[in-house]
């Protein structure tokens, strides 16, 4: 296939030429929107793995990728009669015009703190023309992964003000949940959903002092699991050069290891 067309023309005339019923492919054609989802999924994975990288030609082929799956996505509602790219993309400019009144109208804002303030106001009058009745977790999907979807509805109830307004508190919560959560594994017959129950709750309280200190919580996260990765590797490297494995050793051996890595990256 040639075409004389570049950029998004080019891509969406290669979707729908990929859908083609005759002369597309077989993949393509047998998939669906829900089918989709685990490489949508998997995309935005690969493009915060690509800026964390920190090589721009990785993060414009990922965010190509990414792309795709919006295009992938416009293309099966073309089909369906429902709305097009362009309809997508139309959109999501007037929700920004919409959301943006100190860019595009008169108001005033001192800084990015305002704006988020701001922007969240302006979501919960839409959710009010939406219905009288609409819910301050209107339009917060459940399956979202659990720590976006704790930090979604903590923001939700802070725009009306269910927050506190210092970190002293939200530390004690934290310590309260831990004391908890001792208290059910305690126990002489512990109750597994209870553990779990407790365990929820103070990983939703972490979460919340991720919101206050201004981390996302999946940032957080993710460095957590790559620091432990890398030591841990550096661990069994250090073991390679004495001819050791890591089950090898005793959990005191793999500890005083573990400190010496430690050192060595302070």
């Amino acid at each position: 296939m040639t075409t004389s067309l570049t950029g998004t023309a080019a891509l969406l005339e290669v979707m729908a030429q990929l859908r083609d019923p005759e002369r597309g492919c077989p993949w393509d054609r047998a998939q669906t929107m829900a089918s989709l989802i685990p490489y949508t999924i998997e995309e935005v994975y690969e493009v915060a793995a690509a800026i964390n990288g920190g090589e721009w030609d990785e993060i414009q082929g990922e965010l190509g990728d990414l792309l795709f799956q919006v295009v992938f996505y416009a293309q099966l509602a073309q089909e369906q009669q429902q709305f097009d790219f362009d309809a997508i993309a139309q959109r999501m400019a007037n929700k920004l015009i919409h959301r943006h009144p100190h860019v595009f109208g008169d108001a005033q804002v001192a800084d990015a703190s305002d704006v988020k303030d701001q922007w969240e106001q302006i979501k919960a009058t839409e959710r009010e023309r939406a219905g009288t009745n609409a819910s301050v977790f209107e339009g917060v999907p459940d399956r979202l992964p659990s720590l976006l979807l704790a930090l979604k509805l903590q923001q939700r109830a802070a725009s009306v003000g269910f927050d506190w307004t210092s970190l002293p508190p939200v530390v004690e919560k934290i310590q309260e949940e831990l004391v908890e959560v001792q208290e059910e594994l305690a126990r002489a017959h512990p109750n597994p959903d209870a553990i779990a129950d407790e365990i929820g709750d103070l990983l939703f309280a972490v979460v919340n002092l991720a919101r206050h200190a201004q981390v996302h919580p999946e940032d957080a996260l993710r460095r957590a699991n790559q620091k432990f990765k890398q030591r841990f590797q550096r661990i069994e490297q250090r073991l390679q050069t004495r001819q050791l494995r890591a089950d090898q050793l005793s959990l005191d051996e793999l500890e005083a290891e573990w400190q010496a890595v430690k050192h060595e990256s302070q």
